[in-house]
């Protein structure tokens, strides 16, 4: 009876059922360097692999390419329904590439953020995706500047160069603000995110810059320290203690409007009723909350292939220009926006 090794597909099998040499199978079964073997070729090698069952040998590649052919993933908050679409984007690209992914949850700690850092280096990740940077984030501004490969995913660190894709946040609260406007509303409130994210911070600026085009007060704002219920239940109430009540709230993301709802429910506001609200991300469940929440939606899964696909590139090409891409967004109306209290609904 043949042996495992003995019975195992190897490169030249394949090689030799499809009647081509073995460094051409080995550029046709790799996606990175497909392109450079005719298309019929191509396609009769992957056919003959997959009659053998051939499965390549992570190792033997990597020892013969100097690559591990994993990739680190530093996600903030694995419990925030916000970053399974990202991970799933990511992985995807990642798995046709023959890549593995490597997922690390900081919890926001900055100690922990730098202790898998460094872990996934030692264990010679070829470069990372992260979705936990700050604004001024010297971790990964001294790594990036060393030359290991970095994409930031849903944040940037600024003046850094890091290539980045993010959503367009500033668009998305402009819309938010336009939709209240165009509902009769004039006090429309902010429940902004931790200003040492590009995230909190950009999402501020254009709400100050959206409600001040439309004549309105920009200073009816509640910092939030986290992107988390609890925060936004905190910043909500400090909101609504400090004087005369606005007709609407932007929350910085759904977790903090999900905050301004428990203390709705606390408080015996309705939504949208007595006060109008608008989140930021759409995430998955929201439209299933009482009432269904109004919310920017942000293509997450897009946003992780599309980060993938950049780290791909540059591990392809380290010299590649850093780009920083920005992708649609566009808003959602569901039934926690309407007009103010006191006026008719058109």
């Amino acid at each position: 009876m043949a042996s495992a090794d003995e019975a195992r597909v190897t490169l030249k099998d394949v090689a030799r059922r499809a009647g081509v040499h073995p460094g051409t199978a080995s550029r046709a079964l790799n996606v990175e360097t497909r392109s450079l073997v005719n298309g019929d070729t191509a396609m009769r090698v992957l056919a003959a692999a997959e009659e053998l069952g051939y499965r390549p040998n992570p190792i033997a590649r990597g020892l013969k390419t100097s690559r591990s052919y994993t990739v680190g993933v530093l996600i903030p908050d694995l419990t925030n329904p916000l970053f399974p679409p990202i991970v799933r984007g990511i992985e995807d690209v990642l798995a046709a590439a023959g890549y593995t992914t490597l997922i690390a949850n900081t919890d926001n700690d900055l100690v922990r953020q730098t202790s898998l850092f460094e872990s996934l280096r030692a264990r010679q990740v070829d470069g990372f995706i992260v979705a936990t940077a700050h604004r001024d984030d010297p971790l990964f501004t001294e790594a990036h500047n060393a030359g290991v490969s970095i994409v930031l995913v849903n944040r940037r660190v600024d003046g850094t160069g890091i290539p980045s894709v993010t959503g367009d946040d500033h668009a998305g609260i402009a819309l938010a603000v336009q939709h209240l406007v165009d509902l009769g509303h004039s006090r429309i409130a902010h429940v902004a995110g931790p200003t040492g994210t590009t995230t909190g911070l950009t999402r501020l600026r254009a709400y100050r810059q959206a409600v001040a085009d439309h004549g309105l007060d920009p200073t009816l704002i509640a910092p939030a320290r986290a992107f988390t219920e609890t925060e936004g239940a905190r910043a909500t109430g400090a909101l609504l203690d400090g004087g005369a009540p606005p007709t609407a709230i932007i929350a910085a993301n759904d977790m903090i409007a999900l905050g301004c709802l428990d203390v709705f429910a606390e408080r015996g506001i309705q939504c949208p009723s007595d006060i109008s609200l608008v989140g930021f991300n759409d995430m998955p469940f929201v439209d299933r909350l009482t009432p269904a929440l109004s919310t920017v939606h942000v293509p997450h899964y897009q946003i992780g292939a599309e980060a993938a696909r950049m780290l791909l590139q540059r591990l392809g090409d380290g010299a590649l220009p850093a780009k920083a891409i920005t992708l649609p967004v566009h808003l959602v109306v569901r039934s926690s926006t309407r007009t103010p209290p006191g006026t008719c609904s058109p």
